[in-house]
């Protein structure tokens, strides 16, 4: 008889092969520049967290009145910056590529799932930067939020409402939309350029 957790490793060895999660070889095209992005993406987006957790352990008036806060603000605002703009190189590129090739559907939603969610991400960021950028985003923002019926429960005036989203809940999902990107990407592999030879690969 076997356990319950025998039967989860065969089946998370079986859904999650080691040779896909972890290859020790490549193909030849990922030599290409346009396959860059997504770990330029990936790399962008491990500073943001980073420089973002510093700012929420120290909170608003260190990044407002200390040099050291003041310079960790400009990482953050300037990874995101990065983050966004890799982003959307990758997922165009991708797009001119039909990613979504080889039973990679799922990969390719969830890549454009994901750049919905960084969306929101740095929307909240924006609006908790307590200063006047934030105040008129704040108030425009209100008014369209209104107009569709959800101002009520997503307040963007309410300062501390919003740094919630923003350091909390939003980047949950960005993390886990991202993790199973990457998952789905080891598993089924990276999209070949539309006019491949037959792989070969080198390592």
């Amino acid at each position: 008889m076997t356990s319950w957790t025998g039967a989860v490793r065969r089946f998370a060895v079986r859904r999650l092969p080691p040779e896909k999660l972890l290859p020790d070889a490549q193909p030849v095209y990922l030599a290409s520049w346009i396959y860059l992005f997504g770990v330029l993406t990936l790399s962008s987006l491990v500073v943001v967290l980073v420089s973002g957790g510093v700012l929420a352990l120290e909170g608003p008036g260190w990044w407002h009145a200390s040099a050291v806060g003041k310079y960790v603000n400009s990482v953050h605002l300037w990874s995101a910056e990065l983050f966004m703009a890799f982003m959307v190189i990758h997922l165009w590129g991708k797009f001119f590529m039909a990613a979504w090739r080889g039973r990679r559907a799922l990969t390719w939603v969830t890549g454009a799932v994901t750049f919905l969610a960084a969306i929101a991400t740095a929307f909240t960021g924006y609006l908790v930067q307590q200063n006047f950028d934030s105040q008129w985003i704040s108030g425009q923002a209100k008014d369209a939020l209104n107009a569709v019926g959800i101002g009520a429960w997503f307040n963007v005036l309410d300062f501390g409402q919003m740094l919630m989203w923003h350091i909390v809940l939003f980047p949950l999902v960005l993390v886990l939309l991202t993790a199973w990107h990457i998952l789905l990407v080891r598993t089924r592999g990276i999209v070949p350029p539309i006019d491949a030879a037959p792989p070969e690969t080198t390592s």
